[in-house]
């Protein structure tokens, strides 16, 4: 049973990396450790430049 729970959250991390759904948590957390006296946009306006940015500069991806 242990074996399933440890490769249910694995699968579950993996997934929720890929999608994108820790980004601005990670993102966060980069801001206080790293530029402590930086302001910290909201989730909103975080989302709006992430996406502004990758118009602009599509890189390699399949869309």
């Amino acid at each position: 049973m242990a074996g399933l729970r440890r490769g249910w959250a694995a699968l579950r991390w993996f997934v929720t990396s890929l999608m994108g759904d820790t980004a601005y948590a990670t993102f966060v957390d980069h801001q206080r450790r790293v530029h402590p006296d930086a302001p910290v946009p909201d989730e909103r306006t975080f989302w709006r430049e992430r996406f502004a940015e990758q118009d602009r500069t599509p890189g390699s991806r399949c869309c």
